[in-house]
């Protein structure tokens, strides 16, 4: 599969701060990556590099086995084979859908033959027929996505640039259209890199995910793999596991269930009077005299009652509370078909976690974490 990104060693600077701190990567035709990151991260950074509309300090920049940004090379946008989407789209104000549409083609002096052939397929795959003749102002949110886009894919670039591109849309528009944009960048074979702070637009969107951090890439993967093995506590966050208990150290290092991957990355913390066990992402060697937090998702939570004596009504079993969390209730908030419920350790640490039964302040229970769901991580 043809390479149609590199990125070399790639450093910018702003003053004296070094944003990006040598960013090394590769995307493959055809593929898809999102890229995430808290604010201040270096990712729209990143993106404006490669589109040209920033110069880089250090490395370089190849696309379609081209190099367009180095020591020695710089071109400009218009020369690149690429195209970006907007957050704001960034239409045309003065022209028609059909106009802002056809724009690149217009400057590449295309003849009005096949500009009208390259109209007609964009339209039928955007579904825009009957909007051509209209003014952006005209178009609701969703249309004027759909025409953006449209004209970023009619020129056939090697690469499109999306940054933010579904974030002025509302809710139930955004989840529409996340959808069918994965659809038909997958169905054209066209590659594609996206810069976003949604994490389900990049879980429904990207091939791989890129997750920066502070200048860096802290985690490039599939999203399955960075939903389930999240490299680093920031990864972790930034991915669901807002849940963080830090007042415990680390008292067994276990060998773990080479079967399962986890070899080596058992480690077991204090909460309160009790143990519980999780999964380090990075070797445990590095948690050596050291403090760990632990991370999880509300989701991943169960409340397994306040008795040993609490019985399952459905097995006659008795419930198992070992290695779960001692907690009390802080208070319970209904989110619609489940309970958002803040809890609270006896070292007064507070998480959250989903019940679908009202719990009511005050009340004592224990909270478990399935092993394989709560992550440990070097305290800073």
């Amino acid at each position: 599969m043809e390479t149609i990104l590199e990125i070399k060693n790639v450093k910018k600077r702003f003053g004296n701060k070094l944003i990006l701190k040598g960013i090394n990567l590769t995307v493959k035709e055809g593929e898809i990556i999102s890229v995430l990151g808290p604010s201040g991260c270096g990712k729209s950074t990143l993106l404006n590099i490669i589109a040209g509309i920033l110069p880089l300090d250090e490395g370089v920049v190849v696309i379609g086995g081209k190099e367009v940004s180095g020591p020695n090379q710089y071109l400009p946008i218009e020369k690149r084979n690429i195209n970006m989407v907007f957050q704001d789209f960034a239409l045309w104000p003065h022209m028609t859908a059909k106009d802002n549409i056809l724009y690149g083609l217009k400057i590449k002096k295309m003849s009005s033959a096949d500009m009208e052939a390259a109209l007609k397929e964009v339209v039928s795959l955007l579904h825009l027929e009957g909007l051509l003749e209209h003014f952006p102002a005209e178009l609701s949110g969703g249309q004027q996505q759909r025409v953006a886009i449209a004209r970023a894919l009619i020129t056939k670039p090697a690469l499109i640039l999306l940054d933010e591109p579904l974030c002025n849309l509302d809710v139930q528009l955004r989840v529409e259209m996340r959808t069918e944009m994965a659809q038909l960048f997958h169905q054209l074979k066209t590659t594609v890199f996206h810069v976003t702070h949604d994490p389900s637009e990049a879980f429904a969107m990207a091939d791989r995910i890129i997750v920066m951090n502070n200048g860096i890439i802290d985690q490039v993967d599939t999203p399955e793999v960075c939903y389930v093995a999240p490299r680093t506590a920031m990864v972790a966050g930034l991915l669901g596991a807002g849940n963080i208990l830090k007042k415990g150290l680390p008292v067994e290092l276990a060998s773990g269930d080479a079967k399962a991957g986890t070899a080596g990355r058992k480690i077991r913390l204090q909460v309160g009077k009790g143990a519980v066990a999780g999964i380090a992402p990075n070797p445990v060697h590095s948690f050596a005299k050291k403090s760990a937090e632990l991370r999880f998702r509300p989701e991943d939570c169960t409340w397994v009652g306040d008795a040993p004596d609490e019985v399952d009504l459905a097995s006659g079993r008795t419930s198992d509370l070992a290695g779960s969390i001692a907690v009390k209730v802080i208070m319970s908030t209904f989110e619609g078909g489940l309970y958002r419920v803040k809890v609270a350790t006896e070292d007064q640490e507070e998480f959250c976690i989903l019940s679908p039964q009202l719990l009511k302040n005050g009340q004592m229970g224990n909270v478990k974490v399935e092993e394989s769901k709560l992550y440990a991580y070097e305290q800073n």
